[in-house]
């Protein structure tokens, strides 16, 4: 999304602490996330954008601005329902093609393929765009980050398992591997701008205890660490010091420690890549 994003994921990646990430192409720093990402053996995948959410900075989509993607100033639309509500089914299948050859020309070995904001999957009306994502992933033999249940998740009120039974089905059909859950902690600070706000430490509890939790089967944990420096409190409206958390909590020693203590396996989405392509 930004250079602060860049730098903490970077390190991260080659340090060993993350497994995998996503690079949003649509946006102003993705040249430099491109170009490490090309040139390293890191599991990086496309993460599709249709969104773009925040008041001073924002993207637009490569295949250009006279299409239903965009809002009155020429950017993607700021929130999912806008997305659900006004976006046509042909241009969303070219625009996230577009974002897929974008990386692929730029040389980066694609593992798979996720989304920004939950805007493909139906969450606000029930109108999906699962269909144009499973095909371009089927195309390109990627996995997708879609889980099979709501099981730990953190949504919205609403038949989501439904939704959810519906696209793995129609993913199993195509043979696009998909994860059993998807979890994460919340995107802010509890109490964030108030005295209660909670410390690094309140988070790394919470954390460490999403870890314990994890069942068998394989689990995606994810989380959206950068630099909490100036460069993204001018980017983000909120939640700037809950990525500098997570930045400093994925190198805590103290989560490799229940990783280790709880029998976890950590794969990367290459290893998924490779069961949905017959490699292993």
């Amino acid at each position: 999304m930004c250079r602060a994003a860049n730098r903490a994921v970077s390190e991260l990646l080659l340090a060993g602490r993350i497994d995998s990430a996503t690079l949003m192409v649509p946006c102003a720093w993705a040249p430099e996330a491109l170009a490490f990402a090309a040139t390293h053996p890191v599991d990086v995948g496309v993460h599709l954008v249709l969104t773009s959410e925040w008041t001073r900075y924002r993207w637009r989509p490569l295949t250009g601005g006279g299409t239903s993607l965009v809002d009155d100033a020429g950017y993607f639309h700021r929130d999912v329902l806008a997305v659900e509500q006004q976006a046509r089914e042909e241009d969303v299948a070219a625009e996230l093609a577009a974002q897929v050859d974008a990386a692929l020309a730029a040389g980066v070995d694609v593992t798979h393929l996720d989304n920004h904001m939950g805007s493909v999957y139906g969450l606000e009306t029930g109108r999906s765009f699962l269909p144009q994502v499973l095909g371009l992933a089927a195309r390109h033999g990627l996995p997708f980050r879609l889980p099979r249940t709501t099981d730990g998740m953190l949504l919205p009120p609403g038949d989501v398992q439904g939704l959810l039974d519906e696209a793995t089905a129609a993913a199993d059909a195509l043979g696009v591997v998909l994860v059993d859950r998807l979890w994460t902690h919340p995107f802010e600070l509890a109490g964030e701008g108030t005295v209660e706000e909670e410390d690094y430490e309140d988070v790394r509890s919470g954390f460490l205890d999403l870890l314990r939790r994890v069942p068998a089967g394989v689990t995606e944990i994810y989380l959206h660490p950068m630099l909490d420096d100036d460069e993204l409190g001018d980017v983000a409206d909120y939640g700037v010091a809950k990525r500098g958390f997570e930045r400093r909590l994925l190198a805590d020693p103290a989560v490799s420690a229940v990783v280790a203590e709880e029998g976890l396996v950590r794969v990367g989405w290459r290893d998924l890549r490779a069961v949905q392509r017959g490699e292993r």
